[in-house]
């Protein structure tokens, strides 16, 4: 099997790589909504804090490759050769999955602090935080889990400043040169 690990921080893209995966046939993986779930799950609103505070509890009682480890258990029920997981956190589930679903690649997607909250302040989404100092706050608990040092170990990185249209583009070169390895792992 192929695994196409997506990796970013919040807000910096990882949706347009994903819907572009999805148009090829992908089926996606998403790291976080393993966390949604488990925070409904507990009871829980989707607030920001209450997010980080079950991917922090998850970690620490199952390990660091604990959402990787739920992911896979999902994962092992498809039929697919190449797929896709988004929201990598940390370099443990890069190892996790390598060791036990095969050939992984990494793509980053990356994007400035301001043209990610301004991204975040349009998007609204359940959980985003709402000010600046909640912004910062959450992108330094992501790096916490280690996702600065997946970004950096990234075997292809796309910078996503500019319009939607150039990312769309981006990840359909980078999907076809992952393709590419897919046929060539068979």
């Amino acid at each position: 099997m192929l695994v196409i690990c997506v990796a970013g921080m919040p807000a910096s893209g990882k949706g347009v790589f994903i819907e572009e995966a999805k148009k090829k046939g992908l089926p996606v993986y998403v790291m976080g909504d393993v966390v949604r779930e488990e925070t409904l799950r507990r009871g829980l609103k989707l607030t920001s804090h209450n997010l980080n505070m079950v991917a922090e509890d998850l970690r620490k009682k199952y390990g660091k490759a604990a959402i990787a480890k739920k992911i896979v258990e999902k994962i092992r029920e498809t039929k697919h050769d190449t797929i896709i997981i988004d929201g990598i956190r940390s370099l443990d589930e890069i190892e996790y999955f390598k060791k036990t679903l095969g050939e992984t690649i990494i793509v980053a997607i990356h994007a400035s602090p301001k043209t990610r909250f301004e991204r975040i302040r349009k998007r609204n989404r359940p959980g985003d935080p709402k000010t600046w100092e909640e912004f910062v706050e959450r992108d330094l608990v992501e790096l916490s889990f280690g996702l600065g040092n997946v970004i950096a170990l990234a075997d292809y990185m796309i910078v996503n400043e500019g319009t939607l249209n150039e990312l769309r583009i981006e990840a359909e070169k980078i999907l076809e040169k992952c393709l590419e390895i897919a046929r060539e792992v068979k």
